[in-house]
Order: C-alpha cells, then structure tokens, then sequence
C-alpha cells in the first residue's frame, strides 16, 4: 500500500483543448503588434510640431514634454504587457486571440490621452 501522500481522493484535472485557430489568430495578431506601435510612436514624434503654435502664446512646455514622451514610450510599454500576457495564455491553454485585440486599443486609447495632454499644454496661455 502506497503511504497517504500517494494517495487522493481528487480526479486528475482535465487537459484543456489545444485550439488552433486561437492560436494562429493570436500569433497574426502579435505579429501585427509591433507595427501598430511604431506607427503610435512615429505619430507621437510628430506631435513636437504642437509647439510651432508656442511662438506668440506661452505653452506649458512641462505638460507638453509630459504628453509627447508618453506618445513616444507607452506604446512600446503597452506592447510588452500585451505580448507577455498573450503567451502566458497561450501556454496554459485558454483563450488568448482577444489579448492583442486589447493592447491595440489601449495602444490607441494612450496616443489619444497623449495628444490631448500636448494640446492642454498648447492652449494653457
């Protein structure tokens, strides 16, 4: 007889199912990820041209730096929770395809809150 810590009373959990199109449709979108952020990045460098509109008004140039360097890093930060989380999904199984889905918005979701924070500090005279 096998001593207790061998023995159990509790059924061995149940394998998940592998889904495949949840996981090339995950890995397509991953792939696209990065594209989606160096295009916010890229937008987010062009938003220094916010300051042309600074040479007869006062600007906030404290909450203008705040705003573009937020449109420039947080993509990419987004990009590596987004990423991290897909695959911790994907291994153990459960639905990930909806991930990137969300890091693209919220990608987006930052560019925006990003140029809004240029223009307060544009229009702050």
């Amino acid at each position: 007889m096998p001593p207790g810590s061998f023995r159990t009373l509790r059924p061995e959990p149940a394998a998940r199912p592998v889904r495949g199109w949840d996981v090339a449709l995950t890995i397509v979108l991953l792939v696209l990820l990065p594209l989606l952020a160096l295009a916010a990045s890229y937008a987010g460098v062009l938003l220094a041209y916010a300051s042309d509109a600074c040479g007869s008004v006062a600007c906030n140039t404290d909450l203008m730096n705040i705003g573009f360097w937020s449109a420039v890093i947080s993509p990419w930060g987004i990009l590596l929770i987004g990423v991290t989380v897909a695959i911790v999904r994907l291994v153990r199984h459960r639905l990930a395809f909806w991930v990137p889905l969300v890091t693209m918005v919220a990608i987006v979701a930052a560019w925006f809150v990003a140029a809004a924070l240029v223009g307060a500090g544009v229009s702050a005279s």
